[in-house]
């Protein structure tokens, strides 16, 4: 019994000693935030090295803040990650200065853009979930497309995020998104399975019907009609643009990965039109 104790004792000496440090929501995050930097810029790890040197940085300038104040600072001076890529969204403001609550009034093509990603992203990820359940009954590989239409879905709806920057959809707008997306959703999945030819040939004609509306958005900005913003840390980000890029610059980036997907939509309905399957293929991976 009085080993017992001494083990408690002993025990909670240590948990005392090591729970400052350890146990601190403060000192995990700057060595996460630490190890996160120095790591080696392969593949996604810019990403994360972008978005982590974000919270670094807000971190030493709360520290500053805390330096200068001589003290704690109150809740409303502290570093809030409000995203995913612990980037701040960007605010539009109005000429007294005053937020923009419904950014939709001034941009509705970029509304319009943000409610056609809200359906483009749905071919990629129905034709990926198909494939992934065949290779799953057939124990066959699918030669690389279940990622190729995954990762086609993930950019698609890549573009949404980064229009959800420059757009605010409405109540109905949103409302729209169920019924359409319902709608699409079933009726995409039922054409994949009766004829993925056909599916894949819609999606490439779909994509360049894309093409073309961001082509006249261009049009749109270049002519002034529609104001060149700064573009949304998002997509600075993601597609890794220069600091300085505007929305024209993303409106590009964007315009490239529907051709992408054009090209990829139009391929796989070839290699079917050709009585052959698409694990016979090498799919198009690296792109995004």
């Amino acid at each position: 019994m009085m080993m017992s104790r001494g083990y408690t004792r002993l025990a909670s000496s240590m948990f005392t000693m090591v729970s400052p440090r350890f146990f601190s929501t403060a000192a995990t995050r700057g060595v996460l935030s630490n190890d996160m930097v120095k790591a080696p810029a392969v593949g996604l790890g810019v990403r994360c090295r972008s978005s982590m040197a974000a919270i670094v940085g807000g971190d030493k300038e709360q520290e500053k803040k805390q330096a200068v104040g001589g003290g704690g600072g109150s809740a409303k001076d502290d570093k809030e990650i409000v995203s995913y890529w612990g980037l701040d969204p960007t605010k539009v403001s109005k000429e007294d200065g005053s937020p923009w609550k419904w950014t939709c009034f001034r941009r509705r093509y970029g509304c319009r853009a943000m409610m056609l990603e809200t359906v483009a992203a749905v071919p990629g990820m129905v034709g990926g979930m198909l494939l992934h359940c065949k290779s799953l009954r057939r124990f066959e590989h699918s030669g690389g497309w279940i990622k190729a239409l995954l990762e086609e879905a993930e950019n698609e709806r890549m573009h949404l995020m980064t229009f959800m920057e420059v757009s605010d959809p409405r109540w109905y707008e949103r409302a729209l998104v169920f019924a359409v997306q319902g709608v699409f959703f079933n009726a995409y999945f039922l054409g994949y399975i009766i004829s993925p030819k056909f599916a894949h040939r819609v999606v490439g004609y779909l994509e360049e019907e894309a093409i073309h509306s961001y082509t006249e958005f261009l049009k749109e900005l270049d002519n002034g009609n529609i104001e060149n913003v700064p573009a949304p840390p998002i997509a600075i980000d993601y597609w890794r643009l220069p600091p300085n890029s505007t929305l024209r610059d993303v409106v590009l980036a964007v315009r490239a990965d529907e051709a992408h997907h054009r090209d990829v939509n139009h391929f796989a309905s070839d290699i079917h039109y050709q009585g052959r399957q698409l694990k016979e293929a090498p799919a198009p991976l690296g792109y995004h």
